[in-house]
This record gives C-alpha cells, structure tokens and sequence, in this order.
C-alpha cells in the first residue's frame, strides 16, 4: 500500500505549526512558531495580535516544514488544516493558507475539527483502540468522549463554564504567577501541602464538570486572608487546587470507565501534559487494569501534527471539503 503524507496546518489560537504526518502515525516534520512570550505582558491571548502574528509566520513556517522533510507540495497527498473551533481570527489564516496551497497545487483539502486533532495525538504514540474513552482538557475544553471507531465521536458531558486549563490560568494570575501560569501551578503543587479547604465542583453523577465555583473559592480565599492580613501559602494553594481538580476529573473519568465497560484510555490538550493529572489517571487505568495512552508532552500543546494525524483518516474515508469552507469560531465534534 502507498504511503500517504498529510500536511497539516494549525492556528486555531496562538502557535501557527505546520507539519507532514506519514500514515496518519509518524511524524516526518514539524514546525511550530509560538507567541507565548508576546501574549505574556498582556496576561492572556490577544486575538488581534495573533491574528497578525499568524499572517507573519504562516508562510515562513509551511517552507521550513517542507525543507525540515525535505519533501516538496509535489510530494503532499492532501491538506488537513484546523477549521475550528478557536479565535475566529487565527483560524481564517490558517485556513486560507490551507486552501490556497490546496488550490493551487491540486491537492484534497481536508478540514479538522480542533478537538479531533487532540485526541488523535495519541494516535502519534501508538495505534488507538476502540471503543476508547477520550478526556480532553485544554484552555479551552474539558470534555469526555466516547469513541466506538474511528471519526465516531460521542461527547458525554463537558464544561458547563470555565475550561480546566482557563481556571489554571486564572488561579495562576491571582497568586501572581504570569502567564501562562498552569504548569507553574503543577510545578508548585507537588511541593506544597493540601491544606486549604476548597470545595469539589459539580460533584454530581454526571459526566458534566464546572470550574468557576473553584475559579471562585479561590479569589475569594485569597481576598479573604489578605483582608486579615494573612500571607497566603502559593505552593499550598495550588497543592490544595490541583487536589480538588485531579479529584473531580479522576471520579468522572472512572465512573465513564465503569459506565461504557472502556478497555482503552487516552487523554488529550495541553492540560494533559499536567503531571498531577498524568499520575492520577494512570493510576486509575492500571487499577482498572485497561490500556492507556497519553500524548508526548510536545503533542499536548496546539500543533499541526495532531491535525495531520487526524486528516489522515479523513482522507481514507474520503471525508474531503470544497474551498468554500469557512472557520467557525465554535463547533460540537461529530
């Protein structure tokens, strides 16, 4: 059978990646430009300023991935590109980068749900297995998915709120670490001592979870003991945050792994890369005595070669779009 190479393209948010997957599991090449450290003196995501941080780097990025593979479009199968959802702005670079390579270069143009390509990371590390549960936690999602083949998505519940990763982040910025404060927080948590009552959120027998009441107690905890004129312990905070976290999201996973008889596992998004996390959902796989996978740390984070692993099997399923395709700034997975 011939190898398929898929060149893929990313910029639902802030990194604009390109990158050529083989077979929908090996990576040739990747290359990622990050505006990490320019969105940091501004605390967050500026979506105008990405927008044009993508116009600048989108080109440079695809020639670099070409030349890093030392392959030409000539060589390209088809292009799979992240057409949603994210910051409407940054996808519309990216897709129209996709489309106009694809238009000229005659090649299927293949559009990818952004969660899609999270959980298909894994895919990178060893072939999935299904059925399979997926739990994607991001800055922007927190979600559990049940796969019982491929591109058969099935989300059992979600963040009614806040994104786990975007209550990192703001925990993060009330105790004073910059941004992008999550893997501080991880960091900090494993040196610290769970010793500041917070409460568990949308502790329910749903697969539903909600952040902002912990996003919440936490501000609150903080103003109050400032008010007293209490210093606030940072490394038991985030000990005593990422406690309630790692709490909330191992109870729903195990109860969905009980629920659906789930004999494979994988988690997915940058939130995945979390160490607390990683440990705990290990430790509930194993004595689940299921499979699992987590995606390397560099496919945790916005990248393109999630997105070309995934188009890979949009490709042989023939699931391949017109150019009048449009981003869309949000989007359910199906």
């Amino acid at each position: 059978m011939k190898d398929v190479f898929i060149l893929g393209i990313e910029s639902s948010c802030d990194e604009t990646s390109c990158s050529i997957v083989k077979n929908g599991n090996e990576e040739i090449a990747t290359v990622i430009s990050s505006q990490i450290d320019i969105h940091k003196k501004y605390g967050g995501v500026v979506p105008e300023i990405a927008s044009r941080e993508h116009v600048k780097n989108i080109t440079i990025v695809i020639e670099e991935c070409l030349n890093e593979a030392n392959m030409k479009m000539e060589d390209i199968d088809a292009i799979a590109v992240t057409y949603g959802p994210g910051l409407i702005g940054s996808l519309l670079i990216g897709l129209e980068a996709a489309k106009t390579l694809a238009h000229i270069y005659q090649k299927p143009l293949i559009p990818v749900h952004h969660i899609a390509g999270h959980i298909y990371a894994n895919n990178l590390v060893k072939d999935m297995k299904f059925p399979l549960l997926a739990l994607v936690i991001s800055g922007g999602h927190t979600e559990l998915v049940y796969m019982p083949e491929h591109l058969k998505f099935e989300k059992l519940g979600g963040t009614l709120d806040d994104a786990v990763g975007e209550c990192y982040d703001k925990v993060a910025r009330v105790i004073g670490i910059p941004y992008p404060g999550g893997p501080e927080i991880d960091r900090m948590a494993h040196l610290g001592n769970n010793s500041y009552n917070l409460p568990l959120p949308l502790n329910d027998d749903s697969y539903n979870f909600s952040f902002s009441g912990l996003k919440s107690a936490v501000i609150n905890l903080n103003h109050n003991e400032e008010q007293k004129g209490h210093i606030v312990n940072k490394m038991d905070l985030a000990t005593s945050f990422q406690h309630v976290v790692v709490e909330i999201i191992s109870k729903k996973v195990l109860k969905a792994i009980k629920d659906k008889d789930i004999k494979y596992f994988i988690a997915a998004g940058g939130v995945a890369a979390n160490r607390g996390i990683r440990e705990a959902l290990s430790n509930i796989c194993e004595n689940a005595k299921i499979e699992y996978t987590f995606p390397a740390i560099k496919y945790c984070t916005d990248n393109a070669a999630m997105i070309a692993a995934a188009g890979y099997y949009y490709y042989i399923n023939g699931k391949i779009s017109s150019l009048v395709i449009n981003a869309k700034s949000s989007d359910t997975l199906k």
